[in-house]
């Protein structure tokens, strides 16, 4: 009695399955059956077979039970198949509902790990099973994924075709989507019209082709199914007026930065000044790099005078030099060691007008040619290069306390202008008003996006020819 509870517990329904003994080991439950059934069906030409071959043990894992893993030891037979022209003379019977050929686990388990595999894959999915006394590795069910049959999926009514990526830059592909279900219905090797084309004429009964503004699916979609209607999807329509929006910021992109002031008379005033500083400082520079050529010169002097076996005195003589002098030279390995502490303040030939260069800069002189002349004539020996490249930071601009500020990009106002005015920082509303105040064109352009986005969030199309007829007019 107790055996049939079992078996009726653990195998419910289940035709031709004898359970012969349970066993509760540990964590374990181990169960010891056979099959009963009369004959079995050749898997290849399907005819009963009653002549048993053979017979061997099975060992399969089932569904836990409380909490612990089920063991099933199945003896099973080995039928020998009775039609002469089959080419399989001997085969094992299988118990339906629990066996599946090469199988070691019930068909019961085999069907949970599966579902569990296609909603998690493999690692969360290990461990998903884990929690339901199963081990299994993740290599195990991304392999019973591979090994289920492809969905036959039908064709759709709405086609959805867009490409995507395999390399990106270099190889692309197409993907065809069921937009009604928002299921993949195929994935073309590449994005030509003629691939398209094929695909439609295999597959007839599609009447909207949903797709981007590609040239090559729109000429495929009209030799593939010319009866169909092309449109394009909300996301696509947007990703298309974005980008108009990019062109249009990016032709007022000088209104982005903040406007700088006049520079008043004082400031004028206080420049010269500044300047007539700059000019004294050169020639104080000027005479420090003299006085570094010269050392230079001196000891190499001395040094060749001293491989060629010369004696300090005689050095002295001929240099017109004190023998002080001389012997300083001759200790130092380099005459960078003598200049250390005189001429080192200054690293650049720049330094002494750098602060003229950001009075200037700040009074909306910006130009490097104009501020190259200005200090050349207050004696700067540098090149225009070097003022280009001083100056190539400070195009950022410069807010009140005096540091760089980056004025927005035209991405981040394209952003600012696309985006749901609530999704906006409070920062990013003042700064995209300043713009729109600015710019009246960007205003404009701004009123004309919101316009459309309510359109598309009510789904309001039929107002689409008003909308293009005020961009026309504006």
């Amino acid at each position: 009695m107790g055996d049939v509870i079992v078996e009726d517990v653990l195998f419910p329904d289940l035709d031709g399955l004898l359970v012969q003994d349970v066993e509760l080991l540990g964590g374990e439950v181990r169960v010891v059956a056979r099959a009963c059934a009369t004959g079995a069906g050749c898997p290849v030409c399907g005819v009963l077979s009653l002549r048993v071959h053979s017979g061997y043990e099975r060992h399969l894992t089932d569904t836990a039970v409380g909490g612990r893993r089920v063991a099933l030891r199945l003896r099973v037979r080995r039928f020998r198949c009775a039609t002469l022209w089959c080419p399989r003379t001997i085969f094992v019977e299988q118990v339906d509902g629990l066996t599946f050929r090469y199988g070691r686990r019930s068909t019961r388990l085999h069907a949970n790990l599966q579902a569990i595999a296609l909603m998690l894959a493999g690692r969360a999915g290990a461990r998903l099973a884990e929690t339901l006394d199963t081990s299994v590795s993740r290599s195990t069910l991304l392999r019973l994924i591979r090994a289920l049959p492809d969905p036959q999926i039908s064709t759709p009514r709405v086609l959805g075709v867009d490409d995507f990526a395999l390399r990106k830059g270099h190889v692309y592909g197409t993907i065809l989507i069921d937009v009604e279900t928002r299921r993949p219905v195929d994935v073309l090797p590449d994005r030509e019209a003629a691939t398209l084309t094929r695909w439609l004429v295999e597959h007839p009964g599609v009447e909207v082709i949903c797709r981007d503004r590609a040239s090559a699916y729109a000429e495929g979609s009209r030799l593939g199914a010319p009866a169909a209607v092309q449109v394009a999807d909300r996301w696509h329509l947007w990703h298309n007026l974005c980008e108009a929006v990019d062109k249009c910021v990016t032709r007022h992109s000088s209104h982005l930065r903040e406007p700088t002031q006049a520079p008043t008379e004082a400031a004028s005033t206080a420049a010269v000044a500044e300047l007539e500083k700059t000019a004294e400082a050169g020639k104080a520079m000027r005479s420090a790099h003299r006085c570094a050529d010269r050392t230079r010169d001196r000891h190499r002097a001395v040094h060749d005078l001293l491989d060629q076996g010369r004696s300090q005195r005689a050095i002295a003589q001929e240099l017109g030099l004190s023998r002080n002098t001389v012997r300083r030279f001759a200790h130092a390995a380099t005459a960078e060691e003598l200049s250390t502490g005189k001429w080192q303040g200054r690293s650049s030939v720049l330094d002494p007008f750098k602060p003229y260069l950001h009075q200037r800069w700040q009074e909306g002189c910006t130009n490097a040619r104009t501020l190259f002349e200005e200090i050349k004539s207050a004696g700067f020996r540098g090149q225009c290069t070097i003022v280009r490249e001083y100056l190539r930071p400070l195009r950022s601009g410069l807010d009140p306390a005096g540091r760089a500020s980056k004025p927005p990009s035209v991405r981040e106002v394209t952003g600012w202008i696309t985006k749901h005015p609530d999704s906006l920082t409070p920062e990013d509303n003042l700064k995209i008003k300043s713009i729109l105040d600015r710019c009246p064109q960007l205003s404009t352009a701004a009123e004309h996006v919101r316009s459309f986005a309510e359109m598309m969030r009510d789904r309001a199309g039929h107002h689409l020819a008003e909308w293009l007829n005020e961009i026309v007019s504006s």
